[in-house]
């Protein structure tokens, strides 16, 4: 069954999407000015990042990273061939999106009542209920103008607060999610407590009741399990993932939990693999300039960066180009 999936695999694109502009920054102390947000947004589409979640619509006094969220979003809506998406944790963030014309919602609710509680204080069946609300919403605006929907579960491979999530709560949520009127879902290891073995369960969970609705991945490095996990959603046909650059975010509601995925390192591995992203590796890597030139008291990781390209390295668009 393996088999027959990376096949299925290795004649598919694999969409990847930057979130280090939201989830990267969300809990780094120091603002980075919104010119250098708008460079990198407009460098990473410039290596071939097909979508970028580029802020999050909260109040500034609760992540002052995102005040200048407006800024950002109308920058980033001038970079050509960019999906521009946002992250929404209620009715006023999705409202403040449809006015900016923002391409993409992605709504977020956490599996974890206790996580959900303490990251948008509710329970998650409240959630699901502005959820329906939203999405009727988009449904609302002129055709052209609808934003695609996005249901994100976070914690949903483990909570730093209750531990293991049962796979049933997934698979409940992600119905929900669906039924309401999602375009997509986003499955979520906020904490980085996943392996391998748990994400194949949880994924063949979901997608086997989700029909055609795109089903991505949301992973997390925290105990180094992170690429891993990506090669184990892969074999469930999984070909959306998130991921940030330099490895850069982390949770502020969920203790311990650092680091996204390293996105020039998923970016190698997926491309070793013979799978095409559309992105150029060595234009990516070098957007870390613009971030250790902004931050640079920002951690940034990853092993990509550190011992470069195998000598005599041949990439997809190398080998593509070289049979055409």
């Amino acid at each position: 069954m393996l088999e027959h999936n990376q096949e299925k695999n290795m004649s598919q694109k694999i969409t990847l999407r930057e979130v280090g502009l939201r989830d990267g920054l969300q809990i780094h102390p120091t603002f980075m000015p919104t010119a250098d947000k708008l460079a990198w947004i407009a460098a990473e589409a410039a290596a071939g990042m097909s979508e970028i979640e580029v802020t999050s619509y909260v109040p500034p006094k609760l992540i002052p990273q995102f005040a200048d969220a407006e800024q950002v979003t109308l920058g980033a809506l001038k970079v050509p061939n960019l999906i521009v998406a946002a992250l929404i944790p209620n009715m006023r963030g999705a409202q403040r999106g449809i006015e900016l014309g923002v391409h993409k919602l992605n709504f977020v609710m956490s599996v974890s009542e206790t996580h959900n509680m303490k990251n948008v204080r509710r329970p998650p069946e409240d959630s699901v209920t502005d959820f329906k609300a939203i999405v009727e919403l988009v449904k609302s605006q002129p055709e052209g103008k609808r934003p695609i929907i996005v249901g994100g579960l976070s914690t949903a491979l483990g909570c730093s607060y209750e531990g293991r999530v049962a796979v049933s709560q997934v698979v409940k949520y992600a119905k929900q999610l669906v039924e309401a009127g999602a375009d997509e879902l986003v499955v979520a290891d906020t904490v980085g407590y996943a392996d391998p073995n748990q994400v194949r369960e949880v994924f063949k969970a979901v997608l086997s009741e989700v029909g055609p609705v795109i089903v991505g991945a949301h992973f997390h490095d925290t105990r180094g399990t992170g690429l891993a996990n990506v090669s184990a959603a892969l074999d469930c046909g999984v070909t959306h993932f998130d991921a940030s650059l330099a490895g850069l975010g982390g949770c502020p509601f969920a203790p311990g939990a650092s680091g996204n995925i390293v996105m020039e390192d998923l970016l190698f591995m997926l491309d070793s693999m013979g799978l095409e992203t559309g992105v150029d590796i060595e234009k990516l890597i070098e957007v870390r300039k613009i971030i250790s030139r902004s931050l640079p008291d920002i951690a940034m990781q990853g092993g990509l960066a550190k011992a470069g390209l195998p000598r005599n390295y041949v990439s997809v668009a190398q080998r593509l180009a070289a049979a055409a």
